[in-house]
């Protein structure tokens, strides 16, 4: 629902009331704040600062080695790497120039020349070794996603060789991902960023900013702003009324109850793209009734996609989901595939199929002989869950399986599901930030994989598919192993795909060139302006 004027008002008058008291307390503001206050009124014809409002952001350390640190700094242009995708999802060389494959198990990455670090150092294959062994040190928590790597050797200095432990199709795409980040050596990356990007780093404080300055020398060409000052900022309504009172340019994550009436403005413009980010279900086949297929099919059916995204996502925060890829993505099976569409009579005939009946008449079902109820859990942080959950939790409710839904943090969350203290934990990935399929189910459904030891999902056939896929370096024959998991997992359903996300962001009418990428990895680039 659109908020109205007069309750816009008291939300602004409270956040100043708010802004007041802290005031009162912090009369000394640190220099960030000062120079991000002084750039907001600096009159035209100086320095252009453009101002975001983020949802996340990093959590202490600024290495882009450490879990996905790099992540935010990819998004705020300080960091780059060897390949990277562009706004529609193609592969493209970024800090190299090219690769070629060697031999099944190597190959030569050649990188781009005359292009330096901001500290001035130039980038060269010892940068680029010293970057990629920093993932593969035993000490990262992220090692074990690159242990397909056995050596990466010096070939020229503008030439690297990665080897390879087997023949490893994904091994360019796995460049991608900003943990493998090429940094500047020598220098304490906790603290301060070196990367080659457009914008280079000035100060951070945590949960409030991160400041950048644009690098005259980017290889690339030169930014189209001075400065970047991006604001953490956690609450969706706070990030809104910051780009309606015009503190910042640029708002992602905006509420979806508030697109339409932005779209109405012309003082703004409203980005809704597709992401990669896909909503589902773990189930804990750990636990009776959820071990038996016919149980998770009759959830799959229960499960009306079309009423959530109309209602817990308001008909602009995603759209429903046919499987763990989106249509945007070339290894989905979704242009052959229909949606699973809500089947009343099909879920109750599964149910009873599964051991599941009405015995006393209170419109509940028991198993067993006895009451049952399923508890869905589930995360703050992302604003898309409770609700969706809510909508599921009334869905089985309304086939007789009485249901809960429990809010956690993200890391209680995490506990849980590895300790299989769970029912069912709605979740949100992005399914392919590397644009390669085996990364999503690699995890989740290979026997080994770490998200498939928390569903006790194993299925040797699908296991085999997998490695195929990995191993096999025709593009074609690869889609065929992928499409077979596809299918495989949608039919056995140990996670259930509920939506897929869309990004809403919004703009005031000043910034130019601004796109938004499916994998939300990239964000901050050079060709941001402000037409003033």
């Amino acid at each position: 629902m659109y908020l109205s004027k007069r309750n816009r008002i008291t939300f602004m008058v409270m956040l100043l009331v708010m802004a007041t008291v802290l005031g009162s307390l912090c009369i000394d503001q640190d220099s960030e704040e000062k120079t991000a206050s002084a750039n907001q009124t600096k009159p035209s014809g100086q320095e252009s600062t453009l101002r975001y409002a983020a949802t996340f952001g990093p959590e202490g350390t600024l290495d882009p080695a450490v879990k996905w640190t790099g992540w935010y700094l990819r998004e705020a242009g300080v960091y780059e790497t060897l390949f990277s995708y562009d706004e529609n999802m193609n592969l493209q060389p970024e800090l190299a120039t090219k690769y070629e494959q060697v031999s099944d198990t190597e190959w030569r990455i050649f990188i781009r020349e005359g292009v330096k670090f901001h500290d001035g150092t130039p980038l060269n294959a010892d940068a680029v070794i010293y970057s990629l062994n920093r993932v593969l040190d035993d000490n990262n928590t992220r090692k074990g996603e690159y242990d397909f790597i056995e050596s990466i050797s010096k070939y020229s200095d503008s030439a690297v060789t990665i080897k390879t432990n087997s023949t490893y199709a994904p091994t360019i795409a796995s460049l991608t991902d900003p943990v493998t980040s090429i940094v500047s050596p020598g220098t304490d990356l906790n603290i301060a960023p070196v990367g080659t990007g457009p914008f280079k780093f000035e100060s951070y404080t945590q949960d409030v900013s991160l400041s950048l300055k644009k690098n005259d020398n980017y290889w690339n060409g030169t930014a189209g702003v001075d400065r970047a000052i991006i604001y953490f900022v956690t609450d969706e309504m706070t990030r809104l009324f910051k780009l309606e009172s015009n503190e910042v340019d640029i708002a992602d994550g905006l509420p979806q109850s508030e697109i339409a009436g932005l779209h109405n403005n012309p003082e703004y413009k409203i980005y809704s793209t597709p992401t990669l980010r896909t909503y589902f279900l773990y189930v804990n086949m750990n636990k009776e009734p959820l071990n038996d297929v016919k149980f998770r099919q009759a959830l799959n059916y229960a499960i009306d996609r079309q009423q959530i995204v109309d209602t817990a996502l308001e008909g602009v925060g995603g759209t429903p989901a046919k499987s763990f890829f989106g249509s945007m993505m070339s290894w989905s099976i979704n242009d052959r595939i229909d949606m699973v569409s809500r089947d009343e009579q099909k879920v109750r005939s599964l149910l009873n199929e599964a051991g599941l009946e009405d015995i006393n008449g209170d419109g509940w079902l028991e198993y067993d002989g006895k009451p049952f109820e399923l508890n869905i859990k589930t995360y703050t942080g992302r604003p898309q869950l409770k609700p969706a959950a809510e909508v599921i939790e009334a869905q089985f409710e309304s086939v007789g399986i009485k249901t809960s839904v429990t809010i956690l943090d993200k890391g209680a969350l995490e506990t849980d599901l590895n300790n299989k203290d769970y029912d069912l934990s709605l979740y949100a990935w992005t399914v392919a930030p590397t644009g390669d399929p085996d990364y999503f189910v690699s995890k989740h459904f290979e026997s080994t994989g770490a998200e498939a030891q928390k569903l006790s999902y194993s299925n040797p056939e699908v296991d085999e598919w997998i490695k195929a896929g990995r191993q096999t370096m025709n593009q074609t024959e690869r889609k065929e192993y992928y499409d077979k998991v596809q299918e495989q997992v949608l039919d056995e359903c140990p996670e259930i795909f509920v939506f897929y996300q869309n990004s809403l962001v919004g703009t005031n009418k000043k910034v130019a060139g601004f796109k938004q990428y499916p994998n939300e990895i990239t964000f901050l680039t050079k060709d941001i302006s402000i037409d003033e």
